[in-house]
């Protein structure tokens, strides 16, 4: 990879005039040297916005794919100076400051940058070891009590390494978006399948900390993704193959591999830290142990809010020993897919009524979706009366535009959400719309016939081709743009928009544009 904007980091300085001094390297620390090989191979990254801050991410590793998942680096510590400004050369500099980054996070480094304007966009990056970084953008969020500027948010899910290009990462970086959502399985814990348009590291799923880091490392490596993450600030939540296929909680839907309850335990603490060390988070959502606190709510403004979910770590078990079936158990009033702490946490959150959309940013079908056989048991579906209090739980509370955002299935959806769906003709009071995946299920026959329709009248759109759906918020609509492509088995197809749909503020439901 070619680092770019090296020499605008000369012209900036790291002590210009007027811009606070980055302090001198410790005796504990390695000095620079250009002569060690470039560690930022694995890109820079921004996240979690809010008016007055964001986090800026690194992660040195000068030789991603080594077996221990260091990435080339000694067990030593670096320091890593930063710099943000208001133009992409680094002329003036509003914050700057240096930050050690350890052996023990594998040389991840998580800045937040302070004292920033709201609703304003900043240029980012890093120096270590006499090396710069590339150039990152990011923004921030409208001031409370103010829309700020129409918000662009582009989000996906799924990007399965060997079942495809990353393509559509650069072709949301190329839509410019105001933030970026990724709801779920940013890598897959398989091992190598032969076949593949591309190849996973190592012949066996992934089990350890050095597994799981390494895996990171590949993915990061891929300069698509490394385009998505520098164009904005990203706002993420895992699913299941962060650590596992269909995990409910601490529950395995298979035994393979074999694990002892200790190493089970062990493999959740693994994956969740290397899940931490690898995203743009705050502190705050630092794991411990085997869990880690990642539901949480980021206002923007008065323009939207975002309550991102964690439909993983608290469940209980999938219904009926999982799979697409007809069980009543689904209906038990005492099961819950956020669990019961997560579901009040989002109720009183909708209470507060401080953003125009309240965003529901999460990872598995929401709306009712019906066949002949029954319905998806790790979806919705397997957790009825949990989703109908949850429904409920925003019209009893005065929530206007509600808009529940979903991945997980590898295929575009768009539904509108019922008040009851025995009832055809139930009042609207929502909308979903689920992305289809980066390249999770290969290419796709571009087949639109909505499944299963007759049964589930509320299902409004479908399409079997990977992509990402562009939003554009204002005060008084949501544009949501469909977006695939042709193929993800090979690289560099364009995106084309297969279906737009507008939600009126106020007024629930789908309009077709």
């Amino acid at each position: 990879m070619t680092p770019i904007s090296r020499r605008s980091f000369v012209l900036g300085g790291l002590a210009a005039a007027g811009a606070a001094a980055v302090p001198a390297y410790s005796s504990s620390v390695l000095n620079a040297t250009a002569a060690v090989p470039y560690p930022f191979q694995l890109g820079i990254a921004s996240g979690e916005p809010d008016a007055s801050s964001v986090v800026l991410w690194t992660r040195l590793a000068p030789s991603p794919l080594n077996a221990d998942g260091q990435g080339g680096m000694a067990n030593a510590n670096v320091a890593v100076d930063w710099q943000v400004s208001t133009d992409d050369r680094f002329s003036t500099l509003v914050a700057s400051g240096s930050v050690t980054a350890t052996y023990a996070a594998a040389h991840s480094v998580h800045v937040v940058a302070g004292g920033l304007n709201p609703d304003a966009d900043y240029f980012y990056r890093f120096r270590a070891q006499g090396h710069l970084s590339p150039v990152g953008r990011t923004r921030t969020a409208p001031a409370p009590g103010t829309n700020g500027r129409d918000l662009v948010m582009a989000f996906t899910s799924c990007s399965h390494y060997e079942e495809g290009y990353f393509t559509v990462y650069r072709r949301m970086a190329e839509d410019n978006p105001g933030v970026i959502l990724h709801l779920g399985d940013y890598i897959y814990e398989y091992g190598a399948t032969t076949g593949r348009p591309r190849l996973h590291a190592g012949a066996s799923e992934i089990v350890s900390l050095a597994d799981y880091r390494r895996r990171y490392a590949q993915y990061k490596s891929d300069p698509d993704l490394q385009a998505a993450h520098a164009a904005a600030p990203w706002i993420v939540v895992p699913d299941d193959h962060e650590i596992e296929n269909n995990r409910a909680g601490n529950i395995r839907a298979d035994s393979t591999p074999s694990l002892t309850a200790a190493q089970w335990t062990a493999r959740q603490t693994s994956a969740y830290k290397a899940y931490y060390e690898n995203m743009p988070l705050r502190p705050a959502q630092a794991p411990s142990g085997a869990s880690i606190p990642l539901y949480r709510k980021l206002p923007w403004g008065k323009l939207a809010s975002f309550h991102m979910l964690d439909t993983r770590q608290y469940r209980n078990d999938q219904a009926c020993g999982d799979g697409w079936k007809d069980c009543s158990d689904a209906d038990l009033a005492n099961r819950s897919l956020p669990g019961n702490t997560q579901e009040t946490w989002l109720l009183n959150n909708l209470a507060q009524r401080t953003g125009t959309w309240d965003i529901l940013g999460q990872q598995v079908f929401f709306a009712r979706r019906f066949s002949a056989t029954g319905a998806s048991m790790d979806s919705w579906d397997g957790y009825r009366a949990s989703r109908a209090r949850i429904q409920q739980g925003w019209v009893d509370r005065g929530v206007r535009n509600p808009v529940v955002l979903t991945g997980d299935v590898h295929r575009a959806w768009a539904s509108n959400l019922v008040a009851d769906y025995n009832n055809p003709a139930s009042a609207v009071v929502g909308q979903e719309l689920v992305t289809s995946s980066v390249s999770s299920s290969g290419d796709g026959d571009g087949a639109t016939t909505i499944p299963d329709v007759g049964m589930n009248p509320w299902l409004k759109f479908y399409n079997n081709r990977r992509g990402y759906i562009r939003t554009t918020l204002s005060p008084t609509e949501m544009r949501a743009d469909f977006r695939a492509v042709a193929k993800v088995s090979e690289h560099g197809a364009a995106a084309t928009t297969v279906k737009s749909f507008v939600v009126e503020e106020g007024r629930p439901g789908l309009q077709t544009v």
